[in-house]
């Protein structure tokens, strides 16, 4: 794991899996950014064992609590600031489920998070999310996929921000496209949603 660090600021925006961190920084000045980077995808930004999704990829290992382990002692370092947590696709899902371990989090972002993840709806039903508010975001063509699983995502999502809606400040955006469409503009939406 690698950790960038750019700005200065009471608010820490932690980007997983973003390593180019300075448009970011650029755009929200007086906010301090971590980008985490340099990682095992599918091992660490998945909460529990799972099959794969793709005949050629591989199983999901399920180790996302070592990974916020070894993310525990980064976030130490910040201790009076408002965190929020951000991920794309599957550090997506990561940072949602982070949002049920740990008890530091002001806010966490999925942007076109891998929620469709096997069992995530039934996890979550009964750990609550303990940040205040919780962005999610697809793109609205993301649930156009051959994959059984994935096509429910957009299903899973809406039905995740029902079960947060009574208890969180959150949000879900319906973008425009497929899962690959303008990336980092998705998650400056979520960074702004989440400082506001």
């Amino acid at each position: 794991m690698k950790v960038i660090q750019e700005g200065a600021g009471e608010s820490l925006v932690v980007l997983i899996g973003e390593e180019d961190i300075h448009p970011y920084a650029q755009e929200f000045p007086g906010v301090c950014f971590l980008g985490i980077y340099d990682y095992d995808w599918n091992r660490y930004m998945s909460p529990w064992p799972a099959e794969r999704i793709f005949r050629k990829g591989e199983d999901f290992a399920g180790e996302a609590d070592e990974f916020l382990k070894e993310l525990d002692p980064v976030l130490k370092k910040y201790p009076q600031s408002r965190k929020i947590i951000i991920g794309y696709s599957l550090a997506g899902l990561f940072a949602l489920y982070a949002s049920t371990v740990r008890d530091d989090l002001y806010g966490a972002g999925s942007v076109s998070g891998s929620l469709w993840y096997k069992d995530l709806d039934t996890y979550m039903k009964s750990h609550p999310c303990k940040a205040h508010r919780v962005y999610l975001s697809l793109g609205d063509l993301e649930k156009n996929t051959r994959n059984p699983l994935m096509s429910k995502v957009e299903e899973k999502t809406t039905e995740i921000a029902k079960l947060l809606d009574p208890d969180h400040e959150v949000i879900f955006e319906l973008n425009e496209g497929n899962h690959f469409k303008d990336a980092g503009r998705r998650i400056t939406r979520a960074i702004r949603w989440l400082l506001r």
